[in-house]
């Protein structure tokens, strides 16, 4: 057991920006905020827990460091999320003295959270705090599926020591992480190195280009419903939209698509772990950029209070939320096994693992058409093929 107050700082409601904390309407009355004046208490009976991380290091520059309280200013003038999700704001974790430290800190506050099944959101910082959250999950023994919403792949074959742009090298260099599966949403193909592209595939890797998302978002919904961990790096929107951040790009996703997606993560019933990141307020144009932040935030939380937990089962008090279909296919010696909820529409796909145990893993209503038509979703290869290895 930890004690969260050695770990954070208090949020200060005297700076501007927090004008709205009297209206009931308003964010905050959504939430239990650590102040000077109300101490953390534990977070028993909370369901999510926002916690700043200001520590810019290892990144282009060290102005992410003022992220958190710059997406708090607008996170906190925003309307109230429908629901009655407990929601705690434990402050800004203090900065180590080294990058080290930082990532110490943020793994023992990681561990603690998720071992009480309190959902984290993360307002960062570089990207590179990303190696407390593989460290949190490889302490806890939880294998994990990493989705990170980001136009760079982050790995680089020279990099010597791990930063925003090279995360990857460390997780996926670690033998005792228990990282299993990577999944990009909206890489860049002129931003990334082929070879890159390739390694990452080879490892039946689910990539998806910009352009494959915004032909069909919604389809982006099952990637996030098997993920544990998902990140969002603001380089990923568009400049226009998105100016305050290290390394801007002129493509990418529209405000309105990430906070989608955002959305998206949200609803996923698997998700353990959730972190923006990369936000510069020395970048930003009008706080357009801390906007746009604290308005995926929003959505997170609004998918987060409206999320149905299921899990594909043909027994017990599941016996009529579930049905089967079976899809003959000519190429394939056995049947695909289609699964459909009656309450959610939400689809899975039965597959068998290593050691012949059924495992169901999300899918779209498009595969199951795909299938229809005798053919093969690429989804259902690469699973297949990563369940077997």
């Amino acid at each position: 057991m930890i004690d969260l107050n050695d770990y954070f700082d208090p949020v200060s409601l005297e700076r501007t920006g927090f004008e709205n904390l009297a209206e009931n309407a308003g964010f905050p009355h959504n939430i239990a905020i650590h102040t000077e004046n109300e101490p953390l208490r534990g977070i028993h009976g909370f369901k999510v827990a926002i916690l700043g991380v200001p520590d810019g290091r290892n990144s282009p520059d060290h102005g992410s460091s003022g992220a958190p309280d710059a997406i708090r200013r607008q996170l906190y003038s925003l309307a109230r999320v429908p629901g009655k999700t407990k929601i705690t704001d434990l402050g800004n974790m203090k900065q180590g003295v080294a990058f080290s430290d930082t990532l110490a800190g943020l793994t023992d506050v990681l561990c603690h959270l998720i071992g009480e099944s309190v959902f984290p959101v993360i307002i960062g910082g570089s990207s590179a705090l990303t190696a407390a959250i593989d460290r949190a999950f490889s302490r806890l023994k939880i294998k994990y599926t990493l989705t990170a919403v980001d136009p760079r792949i982050d790995y680089s074959s020279s990099a010597e020591v791990p930063d925003s742009f090279s995360w990857l090298n460390r997780i996926t260099g670690n033998s005792k992480s228990t990282f299993s599966h990577y999944i990009n949403i909206g890489y860049q193909t002129y931003l990334n190195d082929q070879q890159v592209i390739n390694r990452f595939t080879r490892r039946n890797s689910d990539m998806i280009r910009i352009g494959d998302v915004r032909q069909a978002i919604y389809l982006t919904e099952p990637y996030f419903r098997d993920s544990d961990a998902a990140l969002f790096d603001i380089s990923a929107v568009r400049q226009s939209d998105a100016p305050g951040t290290a390394v801007p790009s002129p493509n990418g996703f529209y405000g309105e698509e990430i906070c989608l997606l955002s959305r998206y993560a949200g609803i996923s019933d698997n998700l353990k772990v959730f972190a923006l990141f990369d936000v510069n307020p020395r970048f930003d144009v009008r706080e357009q950029t801390s906007g746009l932040a604290a308005q995926i935030i929003w959505f997170l939380m609004e998918g987060f209070s409206q999320k149905q937990y299921e899990t594909p089962s043909l027994s017990g008090n599941n016996s009529g939320r579930f049905i089967k279909y079976h899809v003959r296919v000519t190429d394939l010696e056995d049947d695909l096994i289609f699964v459909r909820s009656n309450l959610t529409e939400r689809w899975w796909i039965e597959l068998e693992d290593s050691n012949n145990n059924k495992v169901y893993v999300a899918c779209s209503h498009d595969d199951y058409l795909k299938a229809n038509r005798n053919e093969v979703p690429d989804r259902v290869v690469r699973s297949a093929d990563r369940l077997k290895s």
